[in-house]
């Protein structure tokens, strides 16, 4: 049985151990291709333990619904007490309770692809656990970096010359995301979507079938007798 995958990002508080998901987007494909998008802001962050730096590099203070100068809007102004609005088709503005029951359902039984999806998936589990709730995606990560690292080597030893760049080159740290990516011929996130969770998501998903696609076409092609 083929898993589903769920192409990940978060925008977190900082890089730190206890740091806290903000923005979390998660996109899953089920094995007969139907496609599910999903969008979380968490209106009730915690912040007493953010790093200013680490938000900044998010924009923290320009996207999340409850901080941007224009138009900022809360939970606490609703009298129903509602755990969650949807701001756009896909898109929720969500209490750390009710994202933890929405990403738990999406991640359950998938194998997650994401650029260091570890990064994300041990913010997102500690978050499900806060919430009595058990991290259910499938232990083994794809991280769509490696593999773009294996793509780039293989395709460095069968054309050496220097129109492609050595693996010694690309692996001199520190590893650049956009480099990486650019070099696979997938372009990162511009404007609006750069440095968002859903930008990146997508971003993921472009990559990982970019990948994939050549790979397949290359099995293809060594198995066609003509």
């Amino acid at each position: 049985m083929t898993n589903a995958l769920v192409f990940l990002d978060t925008e977190t508080t900082g890089l730190h151990h206890d740091r806290r998901p903000w923005e979390i987007a998660l996109i899953r494909r089920e094995p007969n291709g139907y496609t599910t998008e999903l969008r979380v802001f968490v209106a009730d962050v915690e912040l007493s333990s953010a790093e200013l730096m680490g938000l900044n590099v998010g924009h923290f203070y320009d996207n999340h619904p409850s901080f941007r100068t224009e138009r900022p809007i809360s939970l606490r102004n609703d009298p129903d007490g509602a755990e969650e609005w949807e701001l756009s088709p896909g898109t929720w503005f969500a209490t750390e309770a009710k994202a933890a029951k929405l990403v738990e359902r999406m991640t359950r039984g998938a194998t997650i692809v994401g650029a260091v999806p570890s990064f994300d998936t041990e913010c997102l589990a500690a978050m499900l656990r806060r919430h009595n709730l058990c991290p259910a995606w499938h232990y083994h990560l794809i991280d769509v970096e490696a593999v773009a690292l294996g793509y780039l080597s293989y395709r460095y030893l069968l054309d050496p010359g220097p129109g492609n760049i050595g693996p010694a080159e690309v692996l001199m740290p520190p590893v650049s995301s956009d480099k990486l990516s650019d070099l696979c011929d997938v372009k990162p996130p511009v404007g609006d979507e750069r440095h968002t969770a859903i930008g990146d998501a997508r971003w993921v998903q472009r990559w990982y079938d970019s990948l994939t696609g050549y790979f397949n076409g290359y099995i293809a092609d060594e198995d066609d007798p003509s």
